[in-house]
């Protein structure tokens, strides 16, 4: 008797998703596309932890195949997104991710580890920014005056950006994966990973510039990085990042100390910070990176002060591919002799760093623009034919025991 309760259970489930009501399908649901995602997430939390978004199914709400959003779509801990073919979009007006996780928000000052996060693409996945967005920029900027933004002026909104600008933001999460996305037109910062460790990114396009057009003005939208590694990251292997972003492609950025509260909105980042954390960015490994910074940035920028450490980083294939008329200031720049980034670093806080195979269109192929030790510079093609292939902006005394081989320096016309 009760192996045929079972076989009819059984029966019943799978005809059940086959008629299009999957419990972990959001088109199994009503309401808003934020709301049916946020339903499906919640079936899946009790079901295994996997939920799959295919094409928005057309219905007497909506005649379209793109889910808009008008929030986050929250991961908790031990969850798989799945995403086949689908467009997400954020709507005019949300004010906040495409995906984050769920452990860091407005409020929550202490984020909590969670483990077991995955975002898997499958076929043609596209995460695009809204058409008119809230705001945009870091939180350096003010909306209005320098970064675009519909909320500028408005009274009781914030008027700086802030972490909700970033596309993809995972905030101390272990054992975790993202592939196999596209991500068009983010708000600020395409991906972010903070305190983030044992991952891996692959497979991602990106595909944001400074300079946009809505409404028929163009107007601009700063701080368009692709993927940032923040404070706390190790343990990652970054391979496949393809695509063109207004500000740097790829960074490995480790700047202000300890002693900050999450969940605030005067922020870049959602986490809390605390003296006591592990706040150095190490063990990383970044491969095959395809593009360029369309604004003139970096390529590949590592960036550490405040005696936060960067430490054994492979950077191996990088190729700028900027168009004529656009020259980066640097394929791979490691360090900043700037004080506003807190100057150049004690010997020994930034050292083995693998950067090799790189062929760069850039004003300077390799950059050390702050201290440099115990690393290594080989196999770089510069095409560049006004510099000489590697610089050392704030002096060779503080780059040491750095294997540096001779560039290869074609020199061609661009």
């Amino acid at each position: 008797m009760k192996r045929l309760f079972l076989l009819l259970a059984t029966l019943f489930f799978t005809s059940y998703v086959f008629a299009g009501n999957d419990p972990c399908d959001p088109n199994s649901y009503m309401g808003t596309d934020s709301e049916r995602i946020a339903q499906a997430l919640d079936s899946a939390s009790k079901s295994g932890g996997l939920v799959r978004i295919p094409p928005r199914k057309p219905d007497e709400l909506a005649d379209r195949t793109y889910w808009l959003l008008d929030s986050a779509i929250l991961l908790r801990a031990n969850t798989t997104l799945i995403l086949e073919n689908c467009t997400l979009k954020l709507s005019d007006a949300c004010r906040d991710n495409f995906i984050r996780s769920a452990n860091c928000g407005i409020g929550i000052e202490k984020v909590e580890p969670i483990e077991n996060v995955h975002i898997v693409g499958i076929g043609s996945v596209r995460l695009e920014g809204a058409d008119r967005p809230r705001a945009t920029g870091d939180s350096g900027k003010t909306l209005g005056e320098r970064t675009y933004g519909t909320d500028a002026g408005k009274e009781g909104e914030s008027q700086k950006g802030d972490w909700r600008n970033i596309g993809v933001l995972l905030a101390n999460v272990s054992n975790f994966s993202v592939e196999n996305i596209s991500i068009i037109n983010a708000h600020a910062w395409s991906m972010s990973l903070e305190k983030c460790s044992f991952g891996a990114v692959r497979n991602i396009r990106f595909e944001s510039i400074e300079q946009r057009t809505i409404d028929g003005e163009s107007v601009k939208t700063l701080n368009v990085d692709g993927l940032d590694l923040r404070k706390g990251c190790h343990n990652i292997t970054i391979d496949g990042i393809t695509g063109t972003t207004g500000d740097d492609l790829v960074a490995c950025t480790a700047i202000g100390a300890g002693g900050k509260i999450g969940g605030v909105l005067e922020s870049t980042e959602v986490s809390d910070f605390s003296p006591e954390d592990e706040l150095d960015i190490h063990d990383v490994s970044i491969h095959n990176v395809i593009g360029y910074a369309a604004g003139g940035h970096q390529i590949v920028r590592l960036l550490n002060a405040s005696g936060i450490k960067i430490y054994r980083v492979i950077i191996d294939g990088v190729i700028d591919t900027s168009p004529e008329g656009v020259v980066d200031r640097a394929t791979i720049r490691i360090g900043d002799a700037n004080p506003a980034w807190g100057g150049v670093t004690p010997l020994g806080d930034t050292y083995g760093i693998i950067v090799t195979n790189v062929q760069s269109q850039s004003r300077q192929a390799v950059l050390i623009a702050g201290s440099l030790v115990d690393s290594s510079i080989t196999n770089v093609v510069n095409y560049h034919p006004d510099v000489t292939g590697v610089g050392f902006e704030s002096g060779e005394e503080n780059v040491k025991n750095v294997r540096i081989d001779p560039f290869i320096n074609v020199g061609a016309e661009r």
